[in-house]
């Protein structure tokens, strides 16, 4: 039994010394790089432009509804241009399940107004649901009041946030040519 812990010991032993010999020092290291488009060029995303099209996130609703605001009609008044509120399905089921405290919510995600996003990938974890559908398409803002998901979504380039401050919506990262202005 000892000698078979011997033998297995230097076994791990040679792995090891083939893995140190793998890495040489003067072999080019490969990154990748991830190609952002051409829409920005610039600092901001130039492929904004009215009608906006607004990713809500389900916490916004629910501090919407707390703060007395409707939704659409502060979206206008935020960025000075007609205002598209898109809801995606794994939204809409995180807010079925949260059950009937928050029924006002689900009957505002119902709303006609709201254009409903069809979700073909698994499970219903909103907030990659929407990470991952503003990293494909650059033509959304995202409105959230969730501070993880606000730190996620800083890290793509070109994606305003929509946020609730002061009873009012603000919104981050957008040029001062449209959308709201700086106080």
């Amino acid at each position: 039994l000892l000698t078979i812990c011997l033998f297995c010991r230097k076994e791990k032993d040679r792995a090891k010394a083939k893995e140190k010999k793998k890495k040489d020092p003067s072999q080019l290291k490969e990154r990748e790089v991830v190609k952002h488009p051409s829409c920005l060029f610039f600092q901001y995303n130039t492929q904004l432009g009215p009608p906006y099209n607004i990713l809500v996130d389900t916490n916004f609703i629910n501090f919407s509804i707390k703060a007395k605001l409707d939704i659409v009609q502060s979206m206008m008044d935020c960025l000075y241009a007609k205002c598209i509120p898109h809801i995606t399905d794994c939204v809409m089921a995180e807010i079925e399940k949260l059950g009937m405290k928050y029924r006002v919510a689900l009957r505002i995600a119902k709303d006609p107004r709201f254009e409903r996003l069809p979700c073909t990938h698994k499970g219903t974890y909103a907030d990659d649901c929407l990470v991952q559908r503003v990293t494909q398409h650059k033509c959304y803002i995202l409105a959230t009041v969730d501070r993880d998901l606000k730190r996620r979504v800083r890290k793509i380039p070109g994606v305003p946030i929509m946020y609730i401050s002061n009873h009012r919506y603000n919104i981050e990262r957008m040029p001062d040519d449209y959308g709201a202005p700086r106080f």
